[in-house]
């Protein structure tokens, strides 16, 4: 299975008050089996969310369920699996539910 590789960075908006600490940027690279910019893409296309909640829910979901893919065997997923499944085929169902007929009109 071909992987897609990324680099994530996380960066804190907002300047910290006084007394409070500054966060450092995180970075860190991750691989997804699924091209992540599509699927930001297709989410955000639905127009059910703005642009970035769309992107949060697209990249939160796909991020934590590739950690459960590749752990698939470790017990802590166990009780979690089907109901992300579930949860899964109902965002694809809405997608499916919006999106346009891509099929030609057939001539009578």
């Amino acid at each position: 299975m071909r992987e897609h590789r990324y680099r994530i960075t996380l960066e804190h908006l907002a300047t910290p008050k006084q007394g409070e600490p500054t966060n450092a940027a995180i970075h860190f690279e991750t691989g997804n089996h699924d091209d992540l910019f599509a699927i930001v893409d297709k989410v955000r296309g639905r127009g059910q969310f703005d642009a970035d909640t769309a992107a949060s829910l697209a990249l939160g979901l796909k991020l934590f369920t590739e950690v459960m893919l590749k752990n698939r065997s470790d017990p802590l997923f166990a009780e979690i699996h089907q109901p992300m499944r579930d949860f899964i085929q109902k965002l694809k169902a809405r997608q499916q539910a919006v999106e346009p007929e891509t099929a030609p009109a057939s001539e009578t």
